[in-house]
This record gives C-alpha cells, structure tokens and sequence, in this order.
C-alpha cells in the first residue's frame, strides 16, 4: 500500500503539487494531526482523482474511480468472493476475451497471479481507493438475516456476535445511529443512513435478551435493570479501528429499546465549503471569527450537524498563538492542540461548573457544546461580553429564533444585543448519488398547491435513479443548508424591545438573510440534491 508520504512525493514529482503546499500540509499535520492528504482535499489544493492518477502512474496503470463508476452487483459477484477479498479487487468489466478489474495495489505480481486464475482472458487493471473497494466488497455481504441464522445456528456466543455484526453493518453504510427496536414478536434493527431510517433486518425476540446484556455489559451498565432508562458509552474494534459508541436503552411496552449513536472520533479538515456554505455565508463567518469577542450561534434539531460546523470553524481559526477550550457532551471530535472537557454528571461537572472554571483558565476561544439552562446561558454571555470569543449551540427552528429562545432563559436584552455577532441556522439534506444521477426539466404543477419551486420552472435539475453505490436510494451523502443572520445595529436595537421571532426575521430578510429554503433552492439548482429534500427538511418562507 502507497504511505500518504509517498503519495506527497508522487504528486510532486509529477507537478501536481508545490513545494510550498506540500510545506503547508506538512505543517497543518503536526499541529492538527489532520492527514496531510485530508488537508489537501480541503484546501482544493488537489484532488480524489489528481492523487488516484498520481498513485496509478506509479503501477504504470490507469486509475478507475469506483465511486462514480460503481459496476452492478451482478458484474462484482462474477468472481468468487475469497479470490475478490484475498486480491482486494473488483471484476468491473467482462467480455469473452478480457476482465477488467480495479485492484487496491495492481502490481505486476497480481496480473502475473490473476493470469493463471483466468488463464483464458487477458486481464486488465486499474487503481482504485481501498475505501472504494470495500464499498464493492459490500455487494458480497448476506442479509442481516442470513447472518444472525449462521451465528444462532453455529455459535455459543450469540449476543456478542449479533452485536457485533450489527455494528460491522451500520459503519460500512456509514450509519449514525443504530436502533434495536422490540415489537410483539420480533426485534426490528434500523439504520440512520445520510439522516434518513432504513430498515437493515429483523431477529427472533428470544434471542435479544443475550444482545440487551451484551451491551448493557460493554456500558458498565445494570444487567438486572429492565424498566428504567439506562445511558452508557462503549468502544468496539471494527476493522482495526477503535469506533466509540453512546447508547441509550429505555423500557418500551415490548421490551427494552437500544438506541446507538456511532461517534466520529476525528474531525476531517473539512472546510466551510465542503458542509455546503456559500461564499457569501462564509464571508460573514469568517467576519465574526475575526473579532476578539462575542457569540456565534449555532442552531438546529439534535443530529443537523452543528457540531461539526463549529468544529470546522475552530479548525480554521485555530493557530499557536490561541488558547482554545471547549465543554461537551459528549466530546464528539478530538482535536489534539485545543483543550477538551467532558460534562460529567457524576463528578457534578456541568455545563455551568465547567464554563465557570474554563474563564479562569485564560481561554481566547471557548465552545460551549449546548445552551440548556439560564445559568449556563448568563455565564456564557458574560464570558462573551468579557473578551471571549464564545461559539455555542441551542434548539431552535431557525436562527431567528435563537434571540427569544435566550431571552426567555433570563438572559436581559441589552446583554444579548452587546454579545451576540452571528445567529446560524443548519439542517442536513442527502446529496444525489454521482454514480447514478440524471438530468430533467423541472415542470410545475400549476394544479398542485405551491411548494415555493416556481422559480425552477423549465430549469434542468438533477435526481439519482438509485444504484448499489447509494443502497438504491438515489442519494449519497449529505451537505447542509444554512440560514445566517449577521447581528448588525438595527437586530441590536430591536433585540431590546423583546421581539418576536416574525419581527427579527423580517428585519432580517429586509437586510438580505437567505432562508433555509432559498438556500436549499440554490443547491437543487447547482445539481446538489433534490426539491424531495428541500421539502423534506425546510419549509418555505
């Protein structure tokens, strides 16, 4: 396998890459411990593709993206699965005389072996990315219900190795969430795949009493409690990674449920572009950042993404010469050169306490993970009104809201009209698949009521017909939209009248606020996603 290293060597050497960027990606990897190739990606320095050419020319090969050309499942499964694993390669065309196969590492020494496999064809190889690759490998896999039958059929350890598989299928699919979900007679698993449920397979309920206790034993948590609610946190090797889980199980009419959250442990350099922000959003964050004090908030339902927007925002702004302190729950991303604290309820370490203390620790920047209660909310304004510049989240429809939403916590106006700088509203909406997509012209229905997509009319967008890459769903993952209101002189003014959220977005819209809705509008019309998702996630306003 190429060493990102070697990959820096290759991409300079073919002139794909400066001195002077290599330099910089070299320098961001010390201090973040961000990959340097994660940091070229973000930065547009290059690309997926410019690396793939660059790796391929050193197998004297031509490089095949899978991900935007995945083969049917049909054309995969033409090769036996153990030659397709033990060779990490993937039958991606066939005709009478030659297969064509994309290989993890397509050195002479495969051909030579793939040569006497198939002595009857002349084979031919591409490069392809190991994460593409094992994406292919998927269309090998049974059904979570052949699987759970083998281990139930031939194995003692039945709960650990049901939740095992079920945690091996939900990181392949990049799942966030996991739910085990008891009904009368069986017990139904869904996956959160790109923020939408799909069903992944049901189990025999007699069985799921051994799965319970094998989670309840991974948290620490009571193994003779069944009708309480019961959080834990668990970590599991999955492919030789470690992958950290946070699990809530709570009593329902058919048995305990499980809920799972799969947590990122590492942010990627990501850029404020790469979540879907347009370069007008991304001016005035950039404005707000540079300021010495203030608030920046973030809102949004559990799971629209926030975190890793304030995340991002830290990663751009974060440089020696800043002390940055953050106070979560949990700690979602870790981030080596920024100070990390984790709410603890047992140690009496909240929100309030921790922020309290993080003051005296002279911070520059500080992320509170969430606004719950007035306390907190007064000590967070005060540390923004005292020279900190503070980024935080809080529940909020829109980011209109946010201003009531503080208010009605106690915080007085004339304090939050003195801190507030940005209010950020996010949701999260599926991108279309690039393996699958297509193009049509928009029609109205002029006979339908209005879902607010007039100005697309006779306009060619774009939807996914649905494919192995994508799970036949038409999507693959996700951007956000945004809905930004930068606090300027009249907000402030308006903000000490205690307005309603109707006042505050007028206002705002009058002064060019986009909403979630025009902002998700722009991205059907750049081909990003679909009117399907726009209406799905944001309402017209």
């Amino acid at each position: 396998m190429v060493e990102v290293g070697e990959i820096i060597e290759l991409l300079k050497k073919e002139k794909y890459l400066s001195i002077k960027d290599a330099e910089a990606s070299q320098a961001n990897a010390e201090k973040s411990g961000v990959s340097q190739l994660e940091y070229l990606y973000a930065n547009n320095i290059v690309s997926k593709n410019i690396v793939g050419q660059a790796i391929a020319e050193k197998y004297d090969v031509s490089y095949l993206d899978l991900a935007d050309h995945m083969p049917k499942k049909e054309m995969i499964a033409k090769i036996e699965q153990n030659v397709a694993e033990k060779y990490r390669i993937i039958l991606t065309e066939a005709s009478k005389s030659t297969l064509v196969f994309a290989a993890e590492e397509p050195t002479r020494e495969l051909g030579n072996k793939l040569s006497k496999l198939y002595p009857k064809y002349t084979n031919r190889l591409y490069f392809s990315f190991k994460e593409d690759i094992d994406q292919a490998l998927l269309a090998y896999r049974s059904s979570l219900e052949t699987r759970f039958s083998e281990i139930i059929n031939s194995s003692s350890k039945i709960g650990p190795q049901i939740v095992e598989e079920i945690v091996k299928e939900a990181v392949s699919l990049k799942s966030s969430d996991i739910h085990f979900e008891p009904q009368k007679d069986k017990i139904l698993i869904r996956l959160r795949v790109d923020g939408v449920l799909r069903e992944a397979g049901t189990t025999e309920k007699q069985f799921y009493d051994v799965v319970v206790n094998r989670v309840k034993v991974l948290c620490k948590l009571r193994i003779d409690e069944h009708f309480g609610i019961q959080d834990g946190s668990m970590q599991v090797q999955v492919n030789e990674k470690p992958i950290d889980l946070r699990v809530s199980i709570v009593p329902t009419v058919n048995g305990e449920k499980i809920a799972i959250r799969i947590l990122t442990e590492y942010i990627s350099a990501a850029s404020l572009t790469d979540l879907g922000m347009s370069d007008f959003d991304k001016n005035l964050i950039e404005t707000a950042t540079r300021k010495p004090h203030g608030m920046i908030v973030v809102t949004g339902p559990t799971g629209s993404g926030k975190t890793t927007t304030l995340y991002t925002i830290l990663h751009a702004i974060n440089s020696p010469g800043k002390n940055i302190t953050t106070i979560e729950d949990p700690v979602e991303y870790r981030l080596d050169t920024i100070n990390q604290i984790q709410v603890n309820p047992n140690t009496d370490l909240t929100f309030a306490k921790g922020l309290r203390s993080i003051v005296r620790q002279d911070p520059d920047v500080i992320l509170v993970g969430e606004i719950r209660d007035q306390e907190t909310a007064d000590i967070a304004v005060n540390a923004a009104l005292t020279g900190h510049l503070l980024l935080t989240t809080l529940h909020a429809n829109n980011a209109a809201t946010a201003i009531p939403r503080l208010l009605d916590m106690g915080v007085e106006p004339f304090l939050a009209a003195s801190t507030l700088e940005l209010l950020i509203a996010q949701r999260l909406i599926r991108k279309i698949c690039s393996n699958c997509r297509y193009s049509y012209e928009y029609k109205q229905d002029k006979t339908a009521p209005d879902k607010g997509f007039g100005e697309l009319d006779g306009l060619n967008v774009y939807a996914g017909k649905g494919c192995m890459s994508c799970g036949n769903s038409g999507y693959r993952g996700r951007i956000a939209l945004f809905e930004i209101i930068p606090i300027d002189s009249a907000i402030r003014e308006m903000m000490l009248s205690n307005p309603s959220t109707e006042q505050i977005w007028t206002l705002a819209k009058s002064n060019g606020a986009r909403s979630l809705f025009q902002d998700g509008i722009d991205k059907v019309k750049q081909g990003a996603t679909t009117t399907d998702e726009v209406s799905r996630v944001a309402e017209k306003n």
